[in-house]
């Protein structure tokens, strides 16, 4: 017969009274106990009955992932053990969402440790009554902090676990939107059952990570929704379409397409977007993002094919990025306007680089304009910047100088005009205008402007070659005018 070594006790939700009393008297007799978490309801309880424990929170402070909070806890249990009896108690029911449960046991049976599990009301009994819920029907129930592995079900009442904190319940929010509409009413409940504790917010999932009040006692009810209803705008369609069009029955010029021979289509697709953004109109630019996202799934089709990533490695790790660039909204972090956000953004992204330079991470393919500007705003932020625009355009007279030198004798005249293109690219950035939309705005402009021309010659039969300029000059300054009216 084997030796009981470790007792495995659950404390229930939070209230005395859903404390069984059999695990008061173990914990009154026991030598040696250890609390999971001291962050539970019931422990100031245990202080005033004289229980002595040890808890296991340094361990969450110490670690980078749950995964090994978890083995260290179960190491330190099952160390114990060896020589003593130990009572580990944990919060609800010692079975139910309890990974440390799980792997002292399995160590304990390796070694021939007896162990002994005492049941407690979980969190979900306590959830169940608050709302009404009656598991016998049909219930799914998730871990918060691993969705990756599990599998949501729109059709079940639905509750998902450990949402302790925005930054979970952000990441939760992401998970579930694929599967329903934003719009969609859930209940998020804290402490259910405990007296004083006990809070609850319906509200729209996509406000879902709005709440302030989440903690390690915080669970998340999703309603079932109708079939009908599930999330129209997945992206899983697009995705399954393009694999099938790379697949083997597929079309042959898909199948063909690299990474590399895409870029021009990516460019393309991105330009017209901006085009569309320009001309105002939503339809238009519905139908181009369309067109972008299809180049998106392409490379993430290619990728996933050679197991090197696929859409769903993309957008998991643009929502980490983003998650954790943004502090001031799923964190504690403050800021006052867009200046610190930027300022923040930047301090981020080299926490996580730190052996970059500033200046690294600035695409090669932008526009010359644009990455111009990109490269002087990062210098900026660390006060390499004129004092205002009145200095860079100082600058520019002086680049002006140096290129009418250069001109005069015909050598050096690219580099000149390349640094006076700078020097006007760090007046409009001071300014705050977009050295690239501006420049695009002039160049439409002048087309506008030269086709007036061109109309003006085919009203009176002649070709432009055969124009003098100053008839040109003419109809240009009437194009200005006109313009103006």
């Amino acid at each position: 017969m084997v030796t009981e070594r470790i007792t495995i006790c659950g404390l229930g939700p939070g209230s005395r009274e859903a404390l069984p009393v059999g695990v008061i008297e173990v914990l009154r007799q026991a030598g040696v106990v250890f609390l999971r978490t001291e962050k539970h309801p019931v422990v100031p309880f245990l202080k005033e009955e004289g229980i002595r424990f040890s808890t296991f929170d340094r361990f969450y402070e110490a670690e980078e992932s749950f995964e090994k909070v978890y083995r260290r806890i179960a190491d330190a249990v099952l160390e114990a053990a060896r020589t003593t009896p130990v009572v580990y108690a944990v919060p609800g029911h010692p079975l139910v969402a309890e990974e440390p449960s799980r792997l002292i046991i399995e160590g304990a049976e390796k070694e021939g440790l007896g162990v002994r599990v005492l049941p407690a009301m979980s969190f979900l009994e306590a959830v169940y009554a608050a709302l009404g819920l009656d598991p016998a029907r049909g219930m799914v129930v998730l871990d918060g902090l691993d969705l990756n592995s599990q599998k949501l079900v729109p059709s079940l009442p639905t509750i998902i676990m450990q949402v302790y904190n925005r930054l979970v319940a952000s990441e939760v929010k992401l998970f579930v939107l694929d599967h329903y509409p934003d719009e969609h009413r859930v209940t998020v409940i804290r402490a259910a059952g405990v007296p004083g504790l006990e809070e609850r917010a319906d509200i729209p999932l996509y406000e879902l990570d709005h709440v302030r009040w989440f903690d390690h006692l915080t669970s998340v009810y999703l309603p079932p929704v109708a079939a009908a209803r599930k999330a129209h705008y997945s992206v899983e369609p697009l995705v399954r379409v393009m694999a099938t069009l790379r697949g083997e029955q597929g079309c042959p010029w898909d199948k063909e397409q690299t990474h590399q021979s895409l870029k021009k289509y990516l460019l393309e697709e991105s330009y017209e977007v901006l085009e569309a953004i320009e001309r105002g109109k939503p339809h238009n630019l519905c139908e181009e993002l369309g067109d972008l996202l299809l180049q998106i799934v392409f490379h993430c089709q290619i990728a996933a094919e050679t197991g090197a990533f696929d859409f769903a490695d993309v957008v998991e790790a643009i929502v980490r990025k983003m998650v954790y660039r943004h502090p001031h909204v799923f964190g504690e972090a403050r800021v006052e306007n867009s200046r610190e956000v930027s300022v923040n953004w930047e301090q981020l992204k080299k926490a996580q680089k730190s052996d970059r330079s500033l200046l690294d991470g600035i695409p090669k393919a932008l526009s010359a304009l644009l990455r111009a500007a990109r490269v002087q705003g990062r210098v900026a932020q660390v006060g390499f910047d004129w004092e205002d625009w009145r200095g860079a355009l100082a600058k520019v007279q002086e680049e002006m100088a140096e290129l009418t030198a250069a001109a005069e004798t015909s050598r050096g005249t690219a580099a000149e005009i390349g640094d006076l293109l700078f020097a006007v690219v760090n007046v409009a950035r001071l300014l705050g205008v977009e050295a690239e939309d501006a420049l695009n705005r002039s160049t439409e402009k002048f087309i506008r402007r030269f086709k007036y021309i061109e109309a003006r010659a085919r009203e009176k039969g002649v070709k432009l070659q055969d124009l003098a300029l100053v008839e040109m000059d003419t109809w240009w300054e009437e194009a200005k005018k006109l313009e103006k009216i």
